[in-house]
């Protein structure tokens, strides 16, 4: 605080090394007031001090001194994009916080994509199990198919396990449904021998392969035939066999509406199975049964 010397004038305060601004009146009373003593003349000029003091105080808060820069560093705000102010009058909605989905949704999303996904490991586990006990043999050739043991039957299973009639009696049956396209009974009755003799019948009835003998015998068979070629052969005999090798000659029966297709010989395979072993040729139509 600024102290008064002897001479009634304020001087600066030790140690602050500010001069405090001079005071805004004059220490001399009002002319209309009454005459005052030393004492309390001092004590009017101590409080007129004590105002400038004050003022000297609120310039300085007002800007008056500048402060010294303070050390520490002053962080760095990041820029964000300005936000738009809408016209004056216009009302600003409130914003809406985002919507969940109801439970019941939820739910039932989950529950489709659990079953969806159950149907995708069903048929992924499906196929693996069938071309793991029913492999294919397209991409093989005929020689590694007849290393195998011959035939289609072991991988489509088409054989039959009522007698060898049945056997004899499918042939007939595959050339006298023979068509075209989806029709087709190519496959079924050129699998009904074995590797051997997929080439062995073709070339004793004069075709160049099976597929070609099925499709050039189909044309011999009569029109309104077909049931009855299919039938010549009857599958339902009851004779004892002579043993798992038999052959069956086709003169043997009445074969009626196409051409005969010589002797067969079958042979019992693997799961009871009677597959076509051999082939000879034989006339293309029979005088008579023999049976």
């Amino acid at each position: 605080m600024a102290e008064q010397r002897d001479d009634g004038q304020t001087g600066v305060e030790p140690g602050t090394g500010i001069q405090p601004a001079g005071p805004a009146h004059p220490a001399v009373p009002p002319p209309d007031s009454a005459p005052l003593d030393a004492e309390q003349l001092r004590q009017f000029q101590q409080f007129q001090q004590f105002q400038d003091y004050l003022k000297f105080t609120e310039a300085q808060g007002q800007g008056g001194l500048v402060p010294a820069p303070s050390q520490q560093p002053v962080p760095q705000q990041s820029w964000q994009p300005p936000v738009p102010v809408p016209p004056p009058g216009q009302l600003v909605p409130p914003e809406r916080p985002p919507r969940k989905a109801p439970r019941w949704l939820t739910w039932l999303v989950r529950k489709l994509l659990g079953w969806l996904v159950a149907v995708l490991l069903l048929i992924i586990a499906g196929t693996w199990a069938y071309h793991h006990f029913f492999p294919s043999d397209d991409a093989q050739t005929s020689e590694q198919v007849a290393a195998q043991g011959g035939g289609t039957y072991k991988t489509r299973h088409i054989l039959t396990t009522a007698s060898p009639y049945e056997s004899v009696r499918r042939v007939y049956d595959a050339i006298a449904q023979h068509g075209a396209g989806a029709a087709s009974m190519v496959d079924h009755g050129c699998g009904l021998f074995d590797e051997r003799t997929q080439l062995q019948f073709p070339a004793d009835l004069g075709y160049p392969d099976c597929a070609a003998a099925i499709a050039g015998l189909h044309d011999q068979v009569g029109k309104g035939m077909k049931t009855a070629y299919a039938e010549s052969v009857p599958s339902d005999l009851s004779e004892p066999l002579p043993g798992k090798t038999v052959t069956i000659r086709s003169c043997a029966f009445r074969i009626v509406g196409g051409p005969a297709l010589g002797d067969f010989i079958v042979t019992q395979v693997e799961g009871n199975q009677w597959l076509i072993t051999g082939h000879l040729p034989g006339p293309k139509s029979c005088s008579a049964p023999t049976r």
